[in-house]
């Protein structure tokens, strides 16, 4: 492992040197985020080509199936190489961040670099920005480690990292801090923020310094708007936004659900699954909107409708193709985000409403535009679920601010709906369907009232267990290499049959009894609970069952496992929402 030269040790004291490491860091980030953002642009737009140059008859089977083949090239990666270069990358620096003290390889951040490029760029329906986040903090996170920071100062790298990649990523610095506390530190600090201030104004220079000063989205008509009545369009949007963001999570989870559980699906085939069904879908929008917004990022058609171009028919299917496409597109292990997919949802959304509207009322169409605008925060703040960000980043992206009011309005009212409909945020629940435990995020959900989340959120996924069908004592000497307080117990089908404790165990062989395990658990009542039961109900069954541990199963079928939990979660989980509040 490098250290610091000896000039710098001597000259430069530790918060210095930290600092001077945040300023390389926000200048490699802007790099490597502008890099990605081409290496993109350069693969897609030779999809494109490869398309125009077998003309009119074959350019829907180069569309079809370019996403597949990159779908394909990219399942290898994901399932030969580099696993965790799957998904958004978000969930995975969160997961960093909070178990294991910042740690993120710096070969997954650059197979992520690869996968995202080619999963992307052949024009699956995924976004740049989260794996930009995911290769930016493992930049940030190595860059730590080769000079021999603390464990601590490795872990305080990987938010630099994150604002910074996510700064040169959408040019936009102010969000990109808010987005750290708001997804990843849970609580606003003043001693984080100055080094990921740095990293995000050095990040930004870098990004514009190359791609220019101009907004990403350019709105049309807006820069006189004084409020006006059509602007309460703004609450059935922010509601719409809620109920549509809640569908498409539920479908994304649920898909993604059945296929990771399926055992004849192989898993270097499902992105290129996916990738078929993007092709399929965005051919069928192409073939009656002549609009390739499905493929890909989608900027260019995001960008008409901010300009109020579109018809209302033509939003409205890019809206339900985008929505579908990114959901199994994801669902079925691709390499790509979610941010650019929701932003062209909400527009899209919104503009269907203006466009509405503008026929309806015999509007002009800087309306849809503005629509479209409000659109744009209210499913970003129902999908994503950062309140701020969903203003600040709409502010940034366009540099317009006339429509404010209407905008936080429809944005707040997204936000409670979703917040209703859902108590886990996305990438949160992301991490719960890949087994890793929230517990370990010590401020999670901050001052919110943590006990009506599920249970899922703090139970172990991975418990130990006993073989109904073993000896006692076979049983207890299996038991004690782990020494935990108590164990489910399973038959040979892996069905749960019951409860067992250590000290129960061991009383049972000091007393001479004999037998299998499932014998003796014979005259025991089995107590369990449901992932989606809140924290605090289960809290009340342990309490008035008299047990420290409770095996949580499948509402669908009882018998089958998917957890435990136990008292001593419930008060590491309260310690750490005191430890929050205290400082």
């Amino acid at each position: 492992m490098k250290t610091f030269p000896n000039w710098l040790r001597i000259h430069f004291d530790d918060a210095q040197r930290y600092l001077f490491l945040c300023i390389i860091a926000g200048a490699l980030c802007g790099l490597v985020a502008v890099s990605f953002h081409f290496s993109i642009e350069a693969v897609f737009h030779g999809v494109l080509s490869l398309r125009d140059h077998f003309g009119e008859k074959t350019a829907y089977v180069v569309l079809l199936l370019a996403p597949a083949f990159g779908g394909l090239v990219t399942g290898v990666i994901l399932t030969y190489i580099a696993p965790r270069a799957a998904g958004s990358g978000i969930p995975q620096v969160k997961q960093a961040f909070h178990n294991d003290f910042g740690n993120i390889s710096l070969r997954d951040g650059f197979w992520r670099f690869i996968a995202g490029t080619i999963s992307i760029g052949t024009g699956n329906s995924l976004g740049r920005e989260g794996p930009t986040v995911h290769i930016c903090s493992a930049v940030s996170s190595a860059l730590g480690r080769y000079f021999g920071l603390a464990r601590r100062r490795i872990q305080a790298m990987v938010p630099v990292g994150m604002g910074a990649g996510l700064a040169a990523a959408f040019n936009t610095p102010i969000s990109a801090i808010t987005f750290v506390f708001e997804e990843l530190l849970d609580d606003f600090s003043s001693k984080a923020l100055g080094a990921i201030l740095v990293a995000v104004v050095i990040a930004a220079v870098v990004e514009r310094s190359i791609l220019g000063e101009h907004p990403i989205f350019n709105v049309g008509g807006l820069d006189d708007f004084r409020l006006a009545w059509w602007m309460l369009i703004c609450v059935p949007l922010g509601v719409a936004a809620a109920i549509s963001g809640h569908f498409f999570i539920e479908m994304l989870l649920r898909t993604r659900g059945k296929v990771r559980e399926s055992k004849h699906f192989p898993a270097v085939l499902r992105p290129a699954a996916g990738g078929l069904i993007v092709g399929i879908i965005g051919c069928t929008v192409l073939l009656f909107t002549d609009r390739l917004g499905v493929f890909s990022i989608g900027y260019q058609d995001l960008n008409s409708s901010l300009q109020g171009t579109l018809a209302w028919d033509m939003l409205l299917m890019l809206f339900i193709g985008k929505l579908v496409a990114t959901a199994l597109c994801y669902a079925m292990g691709g390499s790509g985000g979610l941010f650019a997919p929701v932003l062209f949802m909400g527009v899209m959304l919104g503009g269907t409403f203006g466009m509405g509207a503008v026929q309806a009322f015999d509007m002009g169409m800087e309306v849809a535009a503005g629509c479209a605008f409000l659109g744009m925060g209210a499913f970003f703040a129902a999908v994503i679920r950062c309140p701020m960000t969903s203003m600040l980043i709409i502010f940034e992206m366009t540099q317009n601010y006339s429509l404010i009011l209407p905008l936080m309005v429809g944005n707040m009212i997204a936000y409670l709906i979703s917040a209703r409909l859902r108590a886990v945020p996305v990438y949160d629940a992301l991490l719960i369907q890949d087994h890793v435990s929230l517990k370990r995020m010590p401020s999670y959900q901050g001052e919110q009232d943590w006990r009506n989340l599920p249970v899922s959120t703090i139970m172990t996924h991975d418990p130990v267990v006993l073989q109904g069908a073993d000896e006692l004592e076979s049983a207890l000497e299996d038991a004690a290499t782990h020494l935990h307080h108590g164990y489910p117990v399973v038959n040979e089908a892996d069905g749960l049959i019951g409860m067992f404790t250590h000290h129960e165990l061991r009383e049972a062989v000091e007393a001479g009894n004999s037998g299998s395990v499932a014998e003796f658990l014979a005259q025991k009542n089995l107590v369990s609970v449901f992932p989606d039961n809140s924290i605090r109900d289960v809290a009340n069954t342990l309490v008035m069952e008299d047990v420290m541990q409770v095996p949580v199963v499948s509402r669908k079928d009882g018998s089958k496992l998917l957890g435990i939990v136990t008292l001593h979660d419930i008060a590491r989980q309260q310690n750490a929402i005191d430890d929050s509040l205290a400082r």
